[in-house]
């Protein structure tokens, strides 16, 4: 199956933010019986939701019989709109616009289960709304920004220790934003209980090297496989 034989749903969710006012979204369906969970699945900080990564990660995950709601961040929509590149908001503003996104996801799809899922930022972002208690069950994050590119110390894992909810991590072990190993290693003070998929090569996209024989797209088939058996075991 893909996004073509599926069934695609555009809209946008208002904000308060003046100088957008709403922010685009989309829901992909799969064709048949959508499973009992639901996936929100946030964008990276250059990574817009229609970007090529984005489409096929959420083609993966379609496939794999879940619904999929993206979303663009508020400064996103004005690099949308304006026809250039902006930096990311802070913090607050990501995390509020996330929250808006989530309760869209829960009010349009009424699934029994939510799985926030995220590219680097928008994988950091779901730990902060998970942390904060956000009405979710699970995490599936690719490519998880432990800490700045040759800055180590700069682990952003402190609130790792107030996330209770089963988390799958997909991680390269040559991603530079933090490799599978150092995360599994800052993965010892996440709450609750968190499993860790090493793509063997990977860089922070997930790509492998030409070498490899393995393109993009057939990794992210693989890490949807990975979120489908996981949640299975997670709930039976």
């Amino acid at each position: 199956m893909s996004l073509a034989s599926s069934s695609t749903e555009r809209f946008e969710i208002a904000i308060e933010d003046p100088r957008v006012g709403a922010i685009g979204a989309r829901i992909d369906r799969p064709a048949g019986a959508s499973r009992e969970a639901a996936i929100l699945l946030a964008h990276g900080s250059g990574v817009d939701m229609e970007h090529p990564w984005m489409e096929l990660a959420a083609r993966a995950l379609v496939e794999r019989g879940f619904a999929v709601l993206r979303f663009r961040y508020a400064y996103m929509q004005r690099a949308v709109e304006l026809g250039r590149v902006r930096p990311p908001d802070r913090a607050p503003l990501l995390e509020a616009v996330h929250e808006l996104a989530l309760a869209e996801l829960r009010r349009r799809l009424e699934p029994r289960r939510v799985l926030l899922a995220g590219k680097s930022m928008g994988a950091r972002m779901a730990t902060h709304l998970a942390a904060k208690g956000a009405p979710a069950h699970g995490l599936a994050l690719y490519g998880y920004p432990l800490h700045p590119p040759g800055k180590p110390q700069a682990a952003r894992s402190e609130h790792f220790a107030m996330c209770v909810q089963p988390a799958l991590f997909v991680q390269g072990t040559r991603d530079e934003f933090g490799t599978s190993d150092e995360l599994r290693l800052a993965l010892r003070r996440y709450a609750g209980r968190a499993t860790l998929h090493a793509i063997e090569g990977g860089d922070h996209s997930l790509e492998r090297p030409k070498a490899s024989g393995e393109t993009l797209e057939a990794v992210l088939q693989r890490a949807a496989a990975e979120v489908d058996r996981w949640e299975r075991d997670a709930w039976p």
